[in-house]
C-alpha cells in the first residue's frame, strides 16, 4: 500500500494493491479535509481511558436470568407432563418414549420464544422508555453528543451486483458527510469476490464513489484474491491492515442499508459506555415486492419486535451479535475475538462460517459487554425473494451453527454464553425431533384402531390449542402490544389492516416451518456423511421459480406431507385438521414455491396492500433515495477496466441533508 501526498503533507490518495498487482487509487482525506487517515488514531490510547462513562444502575440480571430459568423449565416441564397424560390411556410404551424425548427436544425453542414474548409485551405495554428499559445508557446519551473516536464503516462483500452496494452505501456516506463529525468516519468495501467482471465492475464503481466525496469522507476498497476464513477472515484482515487506526468500526453486509443518523446514535451510545463491546441494532426487512419476501418479513417484523425486547431484558449485558448493522469496540475485538480454524476436514472443520456468536461469546469472555438496541429505525437489509434462496441461505446458517459444538467447552465462557451456543444449535436440531413427531404421531394414533384410543382426545387436543398459540407468541404479543395503545398500529394501517395481515403472515409461517424442519433434517444426514453447501452470493432480485425446479428440490417435502395426510386419513379422519397443522405445508411445498414467487402474485399483493410495511406506506428518507437511485440508468457496468469513471450525484434524487443528523 502506498500513499501520494500534497504540498503540505497530507495524503490525498491511498494505493491499495489489488488482484494482478495493480494500484486502484483511493482517496484518502478525512472529511473535513484538514488530514489524512494514514496516521489517524494510529498511536491510539486505551478506547476505554479519558472518556466520559455515563454511570448505570446496577441491573439484577443475575435474578432476571434465574426468573427466565424457572419460567421455562416450569412450563416445559408441565408440557412434557402433559403429553404425557395425553399418551397414557393405553400405557407408556417404548414408542411412546421415543415420542415425549422427541417432544421434548422441540420444546425449548417454542417455550423461550413464548417467554421472550410475554416479557417483551409487558415491556412494551407498560415501560415510559421500552428501549431504557433494556439499554440503560441510550436514554442518557444526548442525540447532539460529541464524537471523539474514530469510526470505520466495513461494508463486506462477494460476487455481488457492485451498483446495488453503490446505492445503498451513497446515501449514508452523504448523511454522514454533511455533519460536523464526518472526519471521525473512513468507509471500507472489503471484497472477497472471485469474479473478474464483476471484481472489474467494483473497482471502477467504488473509486468513482470514493472520488465523489473526495475531501468530505473517505473510502478505501480493497480486494482479497483468497477468501480464506470467508467473511471473519476478510474482516480479520482489516483488524490486521487498518485496524489500529479505528476506535470502533460499523458492520454492514452488501444488502445493508443503514442511515447516518442510526450509525451516528449507535457510535455515540459505544463511546458512551466504554464496558460495551459490541452493541448489535435491530435489523428490519426492506420493502419487497416478492410474496416471499413480504409475507416472510410482515411476519418477522412483528415477531421481533417483542421477542428482542424480551430477550434483552434477561440476557442483558450476553446479548447476540448477527455480524451486520452492529458497532464494534475495536480494540478489544482485535485482541480477543479472532477465530482459528477448527481442526479436522469436511463440512465441520475449518475455517468457522456463522462467526458472529461465536466473536459475541469471546467479547463478552473478555469482560465487556454484547447488547442490544432494539429500535426499528438502525436500517434495513434484504430477504430471500424465493423459497429456494430462503431453503439456501438457511442451510448454510445451519452448516454454521452445527460448527458451534466445538466451542461448548471453552474455557471462561459465561453460562449465558454457552446457553446461547446451544440455543442457536437446536434452533436447527429441533428439527429432526419435529420430523420425527409427524411421521410417529400417526403411526401412534393408528394403534388405537381396536377401539382403545392411544392417545387420549381430550388431552391431546387440549396440548394443541396450547401450543398453537405459544409458537405465534412473538406475533400475538406485538399485535397485542400495538392494537391496545392509541394509534399503536398507525403505522401499519391501524387494527383493521394490521390484524388480517397479520393473521396471513402466520398462515403463511405456519405453512414454511414444516418445510425448513425437512430441509434441516436432509442437511444434517447430509452434514453427517461429510457433505456441506458452498458460500456463494445469494440471488436477491425477484424472480420465477419453475414447477421442475421446484419438483426437484422439494419432492421430499411433497412426499411426507402427503405421506402423512392419507396416513392419518386412512386411520384417524377426525384428527386430520390437526395433522394439516404440521403436514399441509410439506405438501404444498411446490406450489407454494412457484406462487410465492410469481411476479404476477407478488404484484397483486403489493396492490391490494397485503403485507404492506410502515416503510411502505411511508417510505423513510433513505428508501427514497435508493429507489429513485435504482429507477435511474445504472452506474456500475462489469467491465474488464478498471478505470474509474466519477460518478456526480444525480439532480433528481432526493437531498439526503434531512436525513442526517447532528
Amino acid at each position: 500500500m502506498g500513499a501520494e501526498k500534497d504540498r503540505g503533507g497530507r495524503v490525498t490518495r491511498i494505493s491499495v494493491i489489488g488482484p494482478g498487482n495493480r494500484p486502484i487509487a483511493i482517496p484518502a482525506y478525512d472529511a473535513a479535509g484538514q488530514g489524512d487517515l494514514m496516521s489517524v488514531q494510529a498511536a491510539a490510547a486505551d478506547p476505554t481511558e479519558d472518556r466520559q462513562t455515563v454511570p448505570q444502575r446496577t441491573v439484577p440480571a443475575g435474578a432476571r436470568r434465574a426468573l427466565f430459568a424457572g419460567l421455562v423449565l416450569l412450563t416445559m416441564a408441565g408440557l412434557v407432563a402433559l403429553a404425557a397424560a395425553a399418551l397414557a390411556p393405553g400405557g407408556l410404551s417404548g414408542l411412546d418414549l421415543i415420542l415425549l424425548v422427541l417432544f421434548g427436544v422441540t420444546l425449548p425453542w417454542t417455550v423461550i420464544g413464548f417467554w421472550n414474548a410475554v416479557i417483551g409485551f409487558l415491556i412494551l405495554r407498560l415501560a415510559d422508555d421500552p428501549v431504557a428499559a433494556v439499554l440503560p445508557v441510550a436514554a442518557r446519551v444526548a442525540p447532539t453528543a460529541p464524537i471523539a473516536g474514530s469510526t470505520a464503516i466495513l461494508v463486506c462483500v462477494r460476487n455481488e451486483a457492485p451498483e446495488r452496494i453503490v446505492r445503498n452505501l451513497r446515501p449514508l456516506l452523504a448523511g454522514l458527510a454533511e455533519t460536523p463529525h464526518a472526519d471521525r468516519f473512513h468507509a471500507y468495501v472489503l471484497s472477497d469476490t472471485s469474479d473478474p467482471a464483476i471484481a472489474a465492475a467494483e473497482e471502477a464503481g467504488f473509486a468513482a464513489l470514493a472520488a465523489e466525496f473526495v475531501g468530505r469522507i473517505a473510502l478505501t476498497y480493497r480486494r482479497r484474491t483468497d477468501n480464506a476464513g470467508f467473511k471473519a477472515g476478510n474482516i480479520a484482515e482489516f483488524c490486521n491492515a487498518w485496524g489500529h487506526l479505528h476506535d470502533f468500526a460499523v458492520t454492514l453486509d452488501a444488502d445493508s442499508i443503514m442511515p447516518a443518523e442510526a450509525v451516528l446514535r449507535m457510535v455515540r451510545i459505544v463511546e458512551a459506555d466504554p464496558k460495551l463491546g459490541i452493541l448489535q441494532g435491530l435489523v428490519i426487512g426492506r420493502p419487497a415486492t416478492s410474496a416471499f419476501a413480504r409475507l416472510f418479513q410482515y411476519s418477522m417484523r412483528l415477531s421481533m419486535r417483542s421477542y428482542t425486547y424480551g430477550s434483552a431484558w434477561w440476557q442483558a449485558d450476553c446479548g447476540p451479535y448477527w455480524g451486520h448493522n452492529a458497532v464494534l469496540r475495536l480494540k478489544p475485538f482485535i485482541a480477543h475475538c479472532e477465530l482459528s480454524a477448527l481442526p479436522g476436514t469436511g463440512p465441520l472443520g475449518g475455517h468457522v462460517l456463522s462467526h458472529d456468536q461465536i466473536e459475541a461469546v469471546l467479547m463478552r469472555r473478555a469482560g465487556f459487554e454484547v447488547r442490544v438496541l432494539p429500535e426499528e429505525t438502525l436500517g434495513f437489509e434484504e430477504n430471500p425473494p424465493t423459497l429456494m434462496e430462503f431453503v439456501r441461505r438457511d442451510l448454510r446458517w445451519c452448516q454454521g451453527n452445527m460448527q458451534y459444538w466445538r466451542f461448548l467447552g471453552l474455557p471462561g465462557l459465561k453460562p449465558i454464553s454457552r446457553y446461547q451456543l446451544v440455543f442457536a444449535i437446536l434452533m436447527f436440531f429441533g428439527s429432526p425431533a419435529w420430523v420425527g413427531l409427524a411421521v410417529l404421531i400417526p403411526l401412534v394414533a393408528a394403534l388405537g384402531a381396536d377401539g382403545r384410543p392411544a392417545i387420549d382426545p381430550a388431552i391431546g387436543l387440549a396440548l394443541f390449542w396450547i401450543l398453537l398459540p405459544m409458537w405465534f407468541a412473538p406475533q400475538i404479543a406485538t399485535v397485542l402490544a400495538m392494537v391496545t395503545r392509541p394509534r399503536g398500529a398507525e403505522a401499519f394501517g391501524g387494527a383493521a389492516a394490521l390484524v388480517p395481515n397479520a393473521l396471513l403472515a402466520m398462515t403463511f409461517m405456519q405453512l414454511l416451518v414444516p418445510i425448513m424442519w425437512l430441509a434441516h433434517t436432509l442437511f444434517l444426514v447430509r452434514l453427517a456423511l461429510g457433505r456441506g453447501i458452498g458460500w456463494g452470493a445469494q440471488a436477491r432480485d425477484d424472480h420465477a421459480v419453475p414447477v421442475g425446479l421446484a419438483l426437484r428440490l422439494l419432492w421430499p417435502q411433497t412426499f411426507l406431507g402427503l405421506a402423512v395426510l392419507m396416513l392419518v386419513g386412512a386411520t384417524a379422519p377426525a384428527a386430520l385438521a390437526y395433522a394439516a397443522v404440521m403436514a399441509l405445508g410439506p405438501a404444498l411445498a411446490v406450489p407454494l414455491a412457484v406462487l410465492t414467487a410469481s411476479p404476477a402474485v407478488g404484484r397483486f399483493m403489493q396492490s391490494a396492500g397485503l403485507c404492506r410495511l410502515p416503510e411502505e406506506r411511508d417510505p423513510p428518507l433513505i428508501l427514497r433515495v435508493v429507489q429513485a437511485a435504482a429507477a435511474l440508468p445504472s452506474a456500475v457496468r462489469p467491465s474488464t477496466s478498471p478505470a474509474p469513471t466519477v460518478l456526480s450525484p444525480p439532480a433528481e434524487l432526493p437531498s439526503c441533508s434531512s436525513a442526517s443528523a447532528p
